[in-house]
């Protein structure tokens, strides 16, 4: 009778106008009712798991049985199966899944690292959930990667291991002489391949908006470039391999930035990523020692080097100490990585704010621009 109920308030609901419930609360509200309906979910999934109804049918397995009634892909049936199992033994988990304050894709997280270090995810499952309900999930994926290294560093360092063996390249020709390849890379040299891939990316983007533009005597749309996003992938990689033919003998190799903090962190965990914010065990930096780039970075005033105060632009390791701190983008719904971004001023330079960590802050260049922008005159 209560899923009749909830089946007819759904559809009364679904009926209505979307732009009823189409402002910023109603959002919110409709994101949480999503989760405690997945919560709910999962729990009967397992419960059905556990019963063995399904075998009645002839099924396998309960995850074949709602694949096939439900029109499910068997992996999002295998997830929902793994949520219920895990939640019994997980009570933090399942109360604030029950509420709404995490979704699946937290759950998830959550029930792997479990699965890691079930005895020490006991001890600290209330704190990692506190987490999950505060943080945005990329820092929040971060941060259980680095608990996961903790509660088990040789096991960290074994899944670097046999991340890193997974990588893999093929490149074949195909009956009409396309080629037709993939790649899969280990997270160091993908942000040597990716990062390249993007500034070569890019280089071809200018050129075509420049074209463009002198062609059509104006600024032109992006769907009126020459070459769709997907060609200037295609052309980016081409240009790789040929710079890389003719490159100089005496040519600079491209040199990975491996981020170490150590101070205070040093003492309570360990801060051990990409530029890019992928996080990474100690062991798998060994056969890159050689060839990385490593920095060490210092926080607190007087035990660090600093450009002027007065210098009108953030540089050196000013610059590169704010873009540790604040890792990207600090306005709240903006998770632009630091590459993308510049270093603002919290009081402007016309105002005396002076050039240091403490005065900056990174922003992308979209609200960079629109922290600038002058309010519209009154009416």
């Amino acid at each position: 009778m209560q899923l009749d109920d909830l089946s007819d308030l759904v559809h009364e609901i679904a009926g209505s106008d979307p732009f009823s419930y189409s402002d910023p609360d109603s959002i919110v509200c409709l994101e949480r009712i999503q989760n405690r309906l997945e919560s709910i979910l999962s729990n009967a999934v397992g419960a059905f798991d556990a019963g063995g109804e399904w075998a009645s049918d002839g099924a396998r397995t309960s995850v074949a049985w709602i694949s096939t009634r439900c029109h499910l892909p068997q992996a999002e049936a295998r997830a929902q199966l793994r949520r219920g199992r895990a939640l019994p033994f997980a009570p933090h988990v399942a109360e604030a899944f029950c509420e709404g304050d995490i979704g699946a894709s937290q759950v998830d997280l959550l029930v792997r690292a479990r699965k890691a270090a079930e005895a020490t995810f006991a001890r600290d499952e209330e704190t990692l959930v506190s987490y999950a309900k505060e943080l945005k999930f990329a820092p929040f994926t971060q941060a259980m990667a680095y608990w996961e290294q903790m509660a088990d560093p040789d096991g960290a360092e074994e899944s670097d291991m046999e991340r890193a063996a997974r990588r893999d390249v093929y490149l074949t020709p195909t009956i009409d002489g396309m080629y037709l390849g993939k790649m899969t890379l280990d997270p160091i040299s993908g942000a040597i391949v990716a990062d390249e891939l993007h500034r070569l990316e890019q280089e071809l983007f200018d050129a075509d908006w420049a074209k463009a533009k002198e062609e059509l005597g104006r600024e032109p749309r992006i769907d009126e470039l020459w070459r769709t996003p997907a060609q200037r992938r295609a052309d980016s990689l081409a240009e790789m391999a040929t710079r890389s033919k003719t490159a100089p003998a005496d040519g600079r190799r491209p040199e990975p930035l491996i981020t170490i903090l150590v101070d205070y962190p040093t003492l309570y965990g360990r801060i051990c990523e990409l530029a890019n914010g992928i996080v990474l065990s100690p062991g798998s930096l060994l056969e890159w020692l050689d060839g990385a780039s490593f920095e060490r970075v210092v926080f607190g005033p007087g035990k660090r080097a600093e450009c002027s105060v007065q210098s009108r632009f953030f540089t050196g390791a000013t610059r590169r100490a704010i873009e540790l701190r604040d890792r990207g983008c600090v306005h709240e719904y903006c998770e632009e990585t630091v590459d993308n971004c510049e270093i603002d001023r919290i009081v402007p330079y016309s105002k005396g704010g002076p050039t240091t960590q403490e005065n900056g802050r990174v922003l992308c260049g979209f609200h960079n621009r629109q922290r600038n922008q002058r309010p519209p005159p009154e009416e």
